[in-house]
This record gives C-alpha cells, structure tokens and sequence, in this order.
C-alpha cells in the first residue's frame, strides 16, 4: 500500500536512507545512480532540495494531451518545494539514469544563489522534462562526472567554487537544449498555438464575459494542461510574446472589431470584453495602439 500524503525529503542523508543507499560522501550534495535504487512504497516525494535527472525507462511520458515514447535521455528540474509522483505501486526498480541533489545551502553566498532562480525550468512540470540526443545527453553526463569526482575527492577551499562552476555550465547547457527543443518540436507546437488561438476566441466569444473578467495566464495554462512558466518560455521562443501579450493582442483584436462594427460606447464594449473599469480598457487599447479607442473608431468615419 503506498503512501498518500508526500514524503518530505529536506537533506542528502534523508534521501539516501530512503533510496536504501550508503550514507553520502557530502554533507550537501549528492549523486544517486538509478539502477541501484532498491524497491519503495513512497510514490510521492516533496524534496526540499534542487534535483536534477536524466532518466531512462519511464515507458512513456505525457506531453500537454499528447503521450511521447522516448528512448533517448530524459531530463528534469524539481526545485524545493516541488511533488515528485511515481507510479501507484511506488518508485520502479527498471529505472537507468541518475539524480543529482543539491541542497540550498550548498549555494549560500555564491554566484548560484541567486542565479538558479532565473533558470525557468526549474518551474516546469515534470511531465514538460527535457528531451535529449545522444549527443546532448553525453555532454550533460561528462559534466556531472566532473561533479562527481570533484565532491569524492578531499573537501577543500576550492571544492564549492569548482563545483558551483560545473553547475552553471550544466545549467546553461540545460537552457540551450530547451531552447532548441522548442524549436524541433514543431508539430506539436504548432498543434498547441492553434488550441491557444481557440482558447482564446472561445472565451472572448462568451456572452457571459462580464461575470468571468478577462482570462488570466493561469487560466490558458491550466487549459492547455502545461505549466504558466512552460507556455511562457514556449511562446516566447515561437512568437517572442509573453502568454499575456496574447491575450492582449487577442483581446484588442476583439476590441477593433466592435469599435469599428457596432455602435456600442466604449464602456459597453470594455464590460463585453470582461473590464470592471472602462477606463483600464481605455488605457491598454492605448498602449497597444497609440489611439484611444475613440480616435480608433473615427478613423472609419
């Protein structure tokens, strides 16, 4: 029987003891390889710490709505205070790959400290991983050899710098590899702009908008069944806009339509368009246009 509430992993030792693994040779961080993890009933895990992964033989993977059979290696990034789900019968014992865990403290007053927190991925799902050739994945291992050998190795002065170092590096590679996955996944993207363009004129053609307001990023990414931060670095990369500037560009679209169409005041079509306040809808149309929707609506006079 698993367990239902989240097992909180907040040091290297405690997720040693529960891997059934020896004690670890750093007090900070740590390298697990996968293929030695004995069998546990504990399928869902809060860790408290940074966790990076390559992983083989999860069978398949979900994508948005959409299933992906991998063979190549697969990558991941839990922050803490992230819920990592197994399957129901608890962690699988046919896993290859490794984990790499790195306790906030490991990361006081370095460069890291601060920097890893601009690294978005950290944000993603872990259903949104990272998907690697085999050329990627090899200059992603040699990085963590380097790692690993470094921290087995007799702590000195120069072990957390050298460390913090080869950090970076990886994590940089990581955003390189993201962003390009971004790109090569085409199809799939392409597939997921189209369900965001319906979404979008889905919503704006409710006659209830009034009582729902404007759609929110959460909203589209929860609809989209993808994190905010993965449909944000997503569109980015594609459209060089954020999820919100679409909803604007979707939501002023919308706006010239009934300016230019209809007789309705500009208040009528700021509460149609789900603004509590014309003024707010004023403003933005502005922005957006560099006309008041006034002066945009004489324009077709």
């Amino acid at each position: 029987m698993t367990n239902s509430k989240p097992y909180r992993i907040d040091s290297i030792t405690e997720i040693h003891r529960l891997m059934g693994l020896p004690k670890p040779q750093h007090p900070l961080i740590g390298l697990v390889d996968l293929s030695k993890l004995k069998s546990s009933d504990v399928n869902s895990v809060l860790f408290e710490l940074y966790v990076i992964s390559i992983k083989r033989g999860c069978d398949k993977l979900f994508y948005g709505q959409q299933k992906y059979d991998f063979d190549e290696g697969l990558m991941a990034f839990i922050s803490p205070g992230q819920i990592l789900r197994g399957e129901e019968n608890g962690v699988p014992i046919n896993l290859e790959g490794w984990m790499l865990f790195i306790h906030p403290d490991f990361l006081w007053n370095t460069t890291l400290a601060k920097k890893i927190k601009h690294y978005e991925y950290f944000g993603y799902s872990t259903n949104e991983a990272l998907f690697l050739s085999d050329k990627e994945e090899t200059i992603i291992n040699d990085i963590v050899k380097n790692i690993q050998n470094e921290y087995n190795s007799n702590i000195d002065k120069f072990s957390q710098d050298i460390i913090i170092s080869h950090l970076e590096t990886l994590l940089n590679y990581a955003e390189r590899f993201y962003q390009r996955q971004f790109i090569t996944r085409k199809i799939t993207n392409s597939k997921l702009l189209n369900r965001l363009e319906d979404l979008l004129s889905e919503y704006f053609d409710n006659e209830d908008l009034i009582s729902k307001s404007l759609p929110t990023v959460e909203y589209i990414a929860e609809n989209l069944n993808i994190s905010t931060k993965y449909l944000s670095s997503l569109l980015k990369q594609l459209t060089g806009l954020t999820t919100q500037q679409h909803i604007h560009e979707k939501l002023i679209d919308r706006a010239k339509e009934k300016l230019s169409t209809t007789e309705l005041s500009v208040g009528e079509i700021a509460y149609q368009l789900g603004f509590e306040h014309p003024q707010s809808f004023s403003k933005l149309f502005k922005a957006k246009t560099n006309q008041s929707p006034l002066e945009f609506r004489q324009s077709f006079k």
